[in-house]
This record gives structure tokens, C-alpha cells and sequence, in this order.
């Protein structure tokens, strides 16, 4: 059935638009089609919903729409209802609107999260009570995660993906927890913290830790084992981590334990390794364009890369090239009354460093202060070669994971340190302002809440939409309350953009949206 639109003329001579309810169908003599019925009386709204039940969209009484075992059973046992509701807006809020916590009462106007979250339409959401309810996670963080752990995986987690990434302070942070050290942000002017963080093949998190910011990368593995084994009773798994984990110790501890690893290796490694093999295989890394597997002192080893990374790799050195001998010429440049040889040397070989192009180059400063540079070609003809690739390492054996597998595995690292970077700077775990540890540590627990449900959205939604950008457009849709006098009179929805309305189709959304929710 459907509703056509027809144009009727009454004796007045006045012309009318008649909504018609027909139904098609087939007979011998070919289609037909009939009347049911004419709606044409009908109030506007009630043509409208008709209209659209007739083309299949589904309609939910509002005060019959509730969020499910979103958060409530995580919560159920922390503080009071009001410190749960307001624990929920926060986490809401990161994927929404993300904002300090003395913005929220703003940000929340004429939105739906108070009552999502079952709290009073007259929610305050003032900050020492979103504090307080912050601090009612402290003694509960562990049973929670466990309870997170059990919830999203049925089956004992086979392959763990483990990345790390810096937050840094605006201030000096808390004592004991914020250090200056490798700042991911490019803000090595801010003391920070460390961020450890494992997740299966699909992004959804395990396991967080907050460390003291100048924690050296190498020295996070071994305690995120432990704690995962004795947590979550991971016994047997296949660990992917960057090469800052990778040291000697680590991996022997790894194998010890009878864990299973792979981890990428530096360039220099790459470069050694390609030093100790004999000419036919280095030839033969020249010649092929996919995987090359060996074993090197009894050790397996996976070279992998592939065309687009080759171009990037040539137009990264030429860039660094480039920008250094600009820099060689406008130092040359420079006039100079007295020439002090061993500082202009300095001022170039640190400009160098900066550019990340000394290896390039060797130079000299001359008597009379003359700079002169050459390039170093044959180093360079030698990198050119082996652009594109990069070094896998792992103990597993052949049987278990091929090299096909292991080069996957890798990949799938990429795509979770991606998606977690994307989602630390959407959910704005960054800066920090809060200077007691544990309101630190907690913020970061309920930003690692939000980034939970986010990748559990992720795994349904991720043939429908990209989350983030989803969630952050359906926060366009807000609420108006019409009032008369004191009495709110009506509620009503901004309309709903176009460019959403297949959105929320696709994702099974649109009941949420049939009604605005009553006061």
C-alpha cells in the first residue's frame, strides 16, 4: 500500500490536495489498483506517520525507548543512583560532546542525555558532583574491567594488540605521576602520562594502565603480561607490539612464559640483517614485491612492504634532503664579521639532527669559514634499495601462524594505533587539568568507558558508519521545550537533517527518533 497525492476541484472552484491510501495488485488483465481509504481529514501529523508506516519505517512510543545494559550493570554497585547517572553522562558526553567537566551543564541544554542517563530533567550537572561521582570509581576499577572483559568476549582472547600513547598536562599535574619524557603529542614541554593500552583485532579494549610519563616503553610489557594473565586468565595468546617494546629481555621473558609475540624491528636491524645475508637473497629481496620469510640464527624473521610504501619512504628522504640543503645554503650564506669554525660546525650538524638528515651529508667548515657539504650517495643508493620494506620478527612457529598471518597480524596493530589515536583526540582525553591522581587516573577510566563503547558500536556499526562521526552528527539533533508560563507546554525535536535520515536507517535508529521524549 501507499499514499498518493491527487488534486480534487469542488464546486467552489477551489483546488484541494487529496491524500488517498491505495493498494496495487495483479490480475489476469494486468496491474490494478484501489482505494482503500481517503485520509484527507486527517491532521497533518497523522497523514504524515501514516505516510511513512506505509513505507516501512517503525515508530516507538518515546516513553517506551530506554538504553538497555548499556552501563547499568557495570555501575550497579558504585556509589548512589544520582553518582551512577552522572557517571553515565560523563561517559556520554566523551563521545558526544566531549568538554571539562564545568561545560557539561552547557553543553547538555536542550539535549537528551540527563534523562538517557535517569536523572532529573532539572539535572544541574554541577562539577563537585560530577567529582564526587567520579571519585566513587576508586576501589572498583578492577571488578569492572573483569566484568567488561567477560561481557565482550565469550572466548578466551587469542591475539592481543598492545599500543601506547602520551597525554600531557596543562600544568604541573599530579606529583609522582606526571614526568616529562617522549611526548606522542609533540609537547615535550608539558609533563605527561602513559597511556598503556591492549585490545583485541578489532579495537575493543582489554586492559588500561595509566603510567608516570617518563616510563620507557620497553618497561610497560612485562607488567601488562602479568597483569592479563592474573586478571583475565589469559594463558595462551599471540602478542603484536611496536618496536619500542621489543627489547632482548622482553622477548625472552615472552617466550619463556610460552607466549607467543610479533613485533616490528628497526631499520638499522633491517639493514644489519640484510648485511649478514648471502648475495642471492639480497637480490632477491630487490626483485619481489611481496613477502620474504627467513630464519637468521635461529630466529624467524618476515620482510614485508609493498609499493606505496616504497614511494612514501623515496619521498620522505628526498623531502629531508631537500629541506637540509636549503638549510646548507642559507647557513653558507650568512655573512659573518668573525668566524668561529668549531660553533658554525655545531650550528649545522645540529640543524642536521633537526631535519633528520645528517646521515645524508658529510661536511666541513674551511679556515676562512667557508662551509662545504657533499652528499653521501653510496648510503643513500643502499637505503633507495630497500625502500618499501620493514622487519617482522616473531617466535611462532611456521605451522601456527604463516608468514601471510604475521604480516595481518601487524596490520592489525596499524589500524587499532590509528583508530586509538583518532579516538584519544575525539574524546579529548587530552589536555588534563585535574592535579589529584586518582581524579586523573579516573578520568582517564571513564574516557576508556566511552572509547569501550565506542569500539563495541564499532563492531556492529562497522559496515553501516564511521562511529565517531555518526555519534558526533546525531548530537546535531537536539530538544525545545515550548513553554507557556511557568508549564512546559510541548517538547519538540529539531528536524533531522537529510544526510542522516539513511544513517539512522541503516543503523536501526529511526524508532529513537519517531517521538520526542516526554517531560
Amino acid at each position: 500500500m501507499f499514499v498518493q497525492i491527487t488534486k480534487s476541484t469542488r464546486q467552489s472552484g477551489k483546488t484541494y490536495l487529496s491524500y488517498l491510501v491505495r493498494e496495487s495488485f495483479r490480475t489476469a488483465e494486468g496491474p490494478r489498483s484501489r482505494t482503500v481509504c481517503n485520509i484527507s481529514d486527517l491532521p497533518p501529523p497523522t497523514r504524515d506517520l501514516v505516510a511513512a508506516s506505509l513505507k516501512g519505517q517503525a515508530f516507538l512510543p518515546a516513553d517506551q525507548v530506554q538504553l538497555h545494559e548499556a552501563l547499568d550493570r557495570f555501575l550497579v554497585a558504585i556509589g548512589s543512583a544520582r553518582q551512577r547517572g552522572l557517571l553515565k553522562a560523563i561517559i556520554y558526553s566523551r563521545l558526544l560532546f566531549p568538554c571539562a567537566k564545568l561545560f557539561l551543564s552547557h553543553r547538555a541544554r536542550g539535549t537528551w542525555l540527563a534523562a538517557a542517563c535517569g536523572l532529573d530533567a532539572k539535572e544541574s550537572f554541577h562539577e563537585d558532583d560530577l567529582y564526587n561521582a567520579m571519585d566513587q570509581l576508586n576501589g572498583h576499577w578492577v571488578s569492572l574491567e573483569k566484568q567488561l572483559y567477560q561481557h565482550a568476549f565469550t572466548q578466551a582472547v587469542r591475539l592481543v594488540l598492545y599500543d601506547l600513547t602520551s597525554v600531557y598536562f596543562e600544568g604541573q599535574g599530579p606529583e609522582h605521576l606526571a614526568r616529562y619524557g617522549h611526548s606522542r603529542d609533540h609537547r615535550s614541554d608539558r609533563p605527561q602520562i602513559i597511556l598503556a593500552v591492549a585490545t583485541d583485532t578489532e579495537g575493543v579494549p582489554l586492559h588500561l594502565s595509566v603510567l608516570r610519563g617518563n616510563r620507557g616503553d620497553t618497561q610497560t610489557l612485562q607488567g601488562l603480561l602479568h597483569t592479563l594473565r592474573r586478571r583475565f586468565g589469559i594463558q595462551e595468546a599471540t602478542f603484536v607490539f611496536d618496536g619500542g617494546m621489543s627489547s632482548r629481555i622482553n622477548l625472552q621473558a615472552m617466550s619463556a612464559a610460552g607466549l607467543g609475540y610479533v613485533t616490528r624491528l628497526s631499520a638499522a636491524t633491517l639493514q644489519s640483517l640484510i648485511a649478514e645475508l648471502a648475495l642471492e637473497e639480497q637480490l632477491e629481496l630487490g626483485d619481489r614485491q611481496t613477502l620474504m620469510e627467513l630464519t637468521h640464527q635461529d630466529k624467524r624473521y618476515v620482510i614485508a612492504g609493498g609499493p606505496w610504501r616504497q614511494q612514501r619512504d623515496q619521498q620522505r628522504r628526498q623531502s629531508r634532503i631537500d629541506k637540509a640543503e636549503a638549510e646548507l645554503k642559507r647557513l653558507a650564506a650568512v655573512k659573518r664579521k668573525k668566524v668561529d669554525v668549531q660553533k658554525l660546525a655545531s650550528q649545522v650538524g645540529r640543524s642536521l639532527q633537526r631535519l633528520k638528515a645528517h646521515k645524508y651529508f658529510t661536511y666541513h667548515v674551511e679556515e676562512g669559514g667557508k662551509l662545504q657539504w657533499e652528499r653521501k650517495e653510496p648510503l643513500i643508493a643502499q637505503e633507495a634499495h630497500q625502500d618499501g620494506w620493514f622487519l617482522l620478527h616473531t617466535n611462532e612457529s611456521v605451522q601456527k601462524c604463516s608468514s601471510t598471518e604475521v604480516l595481518s597480524h601487524y596490520k592489525g596493530l596499524l589500524d587499532v594505533e590509528e583508530a586509538f589515536c583518532e579516538l584519544k583526540s575525539y574524546l579529548e582525553v587530552r589536555p588534563v587539568y585535574h592535579w589529584r591522581p586518582d581524579r586523573v587516573v579516573n578520568h582517564v577510566r571513564l574516557c576508556f568507558l566511552a572509547y569501550w563503547l565506542s569500539a563495541r558500536l564499532g563492531r556492529e556499526w562497522r559496515a553501516k558508519g564511521e562511529v565517531p562521526r555518526v555519534l558526533r552528527n546525531l548530537q546535531t539533533i537536539r530538544l525545545g521545550m515550548l513553554k507557556v508560563g511557568p508549564k512546559i507546554h510541548r517538547i519538540v525535536m529539531t528536524e533531522i537533517p537529510k544526510i542522516l535520515n539513511k544513517q539512522i536507517q541503516k543503523l536501526g535508529l529511526a524508532a529513537l527518533f519517531a517521538t520526542p521524549p516526554r517531560q
